[in-house]
């Protein structure tokens, strides 16, 4: 059939995914519960509207199947501790929906057939996240920024009654001290507290402590530390019972399941060479969910994500289901879970999950808005770099109308994913899929410093920020073009954030890539060290070293310190209100380009922080990537207005 097709240059291939069509196919899912009904069980999920300047509303599924919005627009259900929120909502025991509004960090409540109503103070330049609600009662973390200098963060219960609206004192604080805390657990007899602490410089990867302290007089007086420390990120506390813990920790290089008591202490339960945990970035992360007989049902990773449920004796049995890529396992009630993840062809949704039938219902998203022969199959690939093997999946230019001629070769995207502690699971996202149904190639590079491969893998950048993330970037792409699966003269490399700082330097630093896009890159270390906020402010230190003592190796590897370098074209993506990369960054590199009179383009986007979340800037931002790969490699993608590089 393929001698058949019409024959049409990589890059000028027609495809029905339009860029409108990938801003609305990419909903972000931000948590999921059982939630107890007068009418029956009901399933809750917060949801981003790319539509409706990419707010997070809560919607839910009632119990004869209709769904329909319970957070109605304006209200934005959005955490900004850490700036990257997390648990911006949590459901009562009987129906009422506690959520985290944007605009103002305020904690408020709807209830049923009410408006919302504030919990929190106005004003207070404090900020929640990480909602729970047990035992009766409402938990948070709480960052407060109303005093000079770095914000304090501890763990507070909050009155449901509003009486905290009007009276900040009548919010407790239940335990404090930390820099950070996450994962605040109370027990089922409401006497217990385990939480998960970190202090400067440690990030949550890289060293947490889980604490256990007994509630006295509404507080925490004392506590004890039952895992974690140097080289250990215990994650995700919860209580089997009132007298036993399961949590997540790494004593071995894999984060797994564990179980502690005050009579056994910890031991692991059913240890996988695979992880159960990841990066906790947001407050919100989960990888696993208790049922009522202390089945845990949890997402395994290696390469990819895969669903399992572990017995309370360590019996284990896979899932299935569709899968494979960021995916979090939410609640559990009884014999069911709740999942949210992304399938292999980048379709996102919250699934309800059977546990002994292994049964998979979507219950949001789920369906891929394209046929699936627009989407391309992701191929795992590994080479061997300087320091071991690179991790990385490929998706081949994918279209079933079109064919390239003989003997041309197609361009590629090398994709580096953000963090640099971050991972890519092997899923075509629907941007990913919008590229490859034009004849261009995707390489998704999971390089070293990555999660999902263990903490040795994760640690293989320590200190080495801007060298090993160079290499595995470059040393990928040349095993593309080698095997003849890439022009080698048409290899762009794209990335965010910290993904933007490795695009910089590879370009700097080798001469792979034929031109770059960096959406909110790190271009000058120092700066974002000065810059940033306070979450991150201690990351570098792992990443490069401490300052001033490494002062050297931030002047060293800064793609800024070696203006000469920049020598291929760049186009640059910035949002106007990011506090976590600020727009400082990518207008330096622009006055870098232009000095060295380089073609480039630079968008700011207003409105927009760390991320896109708008509709209109999603559908701008990719459309523009698309019009540069046309102007520097020479082809017109049809439908796309043309890019005028300075």
């Amino acid at each position: 059939m393929a001698s058949f097709l019409p024959r049409l240059p990589y890059g000028t291939w027609p495809s029905p995914i339009s860029a409108a069509s990938v801003a609305a196919a990419s909903p972000r899912y931000e948590g999921a519960a059982f939630v107890a009904a007068p009418d029956g069980e009901e399933i809750w999920w917060g949801q981003s509207v790319p539509a409706e300047n990419g707010r997070t509303t809560v919607r839910r599924r009632l119990a004869d199947g209709t769904v329909e919005e319970l957070l109605p627009a304006p209200w934005n259900a959005r955490s900004r501790v850490h700036e990257y929120g997390g648990g911006p909502w949590a459901a009562t025991d009987d129906g009422a929906l506690c959520f985290v509004e944007k605009t103002d960090q305020r904690i408020w409540i709807l209830a049923p057939d009410s408006e919302p109503r504030a919990l929190t103070p106005a004003g207070t330049r404090m900020r929640f996240g990480g909602l729970r609600f047990a035992a009766g009662e409402l938990w948070a973390i709480r960052e407060d920024h109303t005093r000079p200098g770095v914000p304090a963060r501890d763990i507070v219960r909050v009155p449901r009654n509003g009486s905290a609206a009007s009276d900040v004192d009548q919010i407790v604080s239940v335990v404090a001290g930390s820099d950070f805390v996450a994962h605040p657990a109370v027990s089922p007899d409401g006497s217990h507290l385990a939480w998960i602490a970190w202090n400067h410089p440690a990030m949550p990867w890289d060293s947490t402590e889980l604490r256990l302290g007994r509630f006295v007089n509404g507080r925490i007086e004392k506590w004890q530390t039952v895992a974690g420390g140097p080289d250990r990120a215990p994650l995700q506390p919860e209580w089997l019972d009132t007298d036993r813990l399961v949590f997540l920790d790494d004593p071995d290089g894999r984060w797994n399941l564990h179980s502690w008591s005050a009579s056994h202490g910890a031991t692991p339960i059913a240890p996988a060479p695979e992880d159960t945990g990841g990066p906790l970035w947001s407050l919100g992360g989960r990888w696993y969910a208790l049922g009522a007989d202390g089945t845990a049902v949890c997402v395994r990773t290696q390469g990819t994500d895969r669903v399992v449920a572990v017995a309370p004796g360590g019996d284990m049995h896979d899932l299935g289901g569709p899968v494979s890529s960021d995916v979090s396992v939410e609640d559990a009630a009884g014999r069911r879970a709740l999942v949210i993840g992304s399938r292999t062809d980048g379709a996102a949704g919250v699934w309800l999950v059977d546990i002994d039938s292994a049964r998979w219902e979507p219950v949001a998203g789920g369906e891929s808005a394209w046929p699936a022969e627009w989407t391309p199959r992701p191929i795992e690939l590994s080479t061997e770099g300087p320091r071991g093997e690179v991790h990385a999946f490929a998706f081949p230019p994918t279209n079933p109308e079109a064919a390239a001629p003989e003997g041309e070769l197609p361009p590629y995207i090398v994709l580096v994913h953000g963090g640099p502690t971050g991972h890519v699971g092997g899923a075509a996202s629907p941007k990913i899929s919008y590229f490859t149904s034009r004849g261009i190639g995707v390489l998704d590079v999971n390089y070293g410093g990555s999660t999902g491969y263990g903490r040795e893998y994760r640690e293989r950048l320590r200190g080495q920020w801007g060298v090993v993330d160079v290499e595995d970037v470059r040393d990928a792409a040349l095993a593309l073009a080698e095997a003849g699966l890439a022009d080698p003269a048409r290899i762009a490399i794209d990335g965010g954030s910290a993904g933007g700082w490795t695009v910089l330097a590879a370009i700097v630093q080798t001469n792979v890539f034929a031109a770059g896009v960096s959406r909110y890159g790190v271009g000058d270390a120092r700066a974002l060290a000065a810059d940033t906020h306070d979450f991150e402010a201690r990351y570098l230190d792992g990443l490069i070293g401490p300052l001033p003592e490494a002062e050297h190796l931030y002047l060293e590897r800064s793609p800024l310190s070696h203006p000469d370098g920049f020598d291929v074209p760049m186009l640059l993506l910035q949002g106007a209100e990011d506090e976590v990369v600020p727009p400082a960054q990518a207008e330096a590199i622009r006055e870098a380009l232009a000095a060295r009179g380089i073609p480039h383009a630079y968008v700011l986007y207003e409105g927009e922080a760390h991320g896109f979340r708008r509709a209109e800037t999603v559908i701008h931002a990719i459309e523009t990537e698309l019009a540069f790969l046309g102007a520097v490699f020479g082809f017109t993608p049809p439908g796309a207005a043309p890019l005028t590089l300075s």
